[in-house]
């Protein structure tokens, strides 16, 4: 089992500091860093739900905010795309700059307009970025450059999550780097339903280990 003490963090990152959730297993060769979607935070209990099953597969996590309160409480900022890629980017280098994550493989999960922060971040760093996961995703959001992304891609969404599905369909086909699209039966966009949300969480946790480090 991993490490579930919590190490708070504060992330400089521009103007703004973030104040985030870091926790790496003993020995973890990769950590995945959290992007998760409008109105929600480091404390979402999905990511975080998420976040403790890939820890118990040896690989680290970060959950941060990607947005101050004050910038939270914009509307319109929830849903600026490349400002919280910049956050997502600006975390990454962070990560670089520590001692005890210097080395590390880094990926990243993202959920709802997270997910497209994190296709664009991943656009960015090329080859520099391990893994990507979208839960849910409006991975649309990035559709100009998902033919950009070389990290392998998975696409988890909700098979009564028909909008989205649809939307991630579309994106999937756009991807030219190794992909997955599963689609959890029956599951609605927030995979409320009993054993959806572990179902989210081994997917992931599966092609996180299969991928970092």
């Amino acid at each position: 089992m991993s490490d579930t003490t919590p190490n708070l963090v504060s992330i400089p990152v521009g103007d703004a500091v973030l104040e985030g959730d870091l926790r790496v297993p003993a020995g973890a060769a990769g950590l995945v860093v959290f992007a998760h979607g409008s109105g929600s935070s480091r404390k979402s209990p999905r990511n975080n739900s998420v976040a403790e099953v890939i820890r118990d597969r040896g690989v680290g996590t970060l959950l941060f905010d990607l947005l101050t309160e004050a910038e939270d409480e914009e509307y319109g900022t929830r849903f600026d795309i490349p400002l919280l890629r910049e956050r997502l980017l600006g975390a990454t280098e962070w990560l670089r700059g520590r001692d005890d994550t210097a080395g590390l493989d880094y990926g990243y999960f993202g959920s709802s307009t997270g997910a497209a922060a994190a296709v664009l971040a991943a656009a960015d760093l090329g080859d520099d970025a391990g893994a990507v996961v979208s839960r849910g995703g409006r991975v649309d959001l990035a559709e100009s450059r998902l033919g950009d992304v070389t990290a392998p891609t998975l696409f988890v969404v909700g098979g009564a999550d028909e909008p989205v599905l649809s939307l991630n369909r579309d994106a999937f086909a756009e991807l030219d780097c190794e992909k997955s699209l599963e689609v959890v039966e029956g599951a609605g966009h927030l995979f409320e339903g009993p054993g959806e949300l572990d179902a989210v969480a081994d997917l992931a946790a599966d092609w996180f280990e299969t991928h970092l480090g």
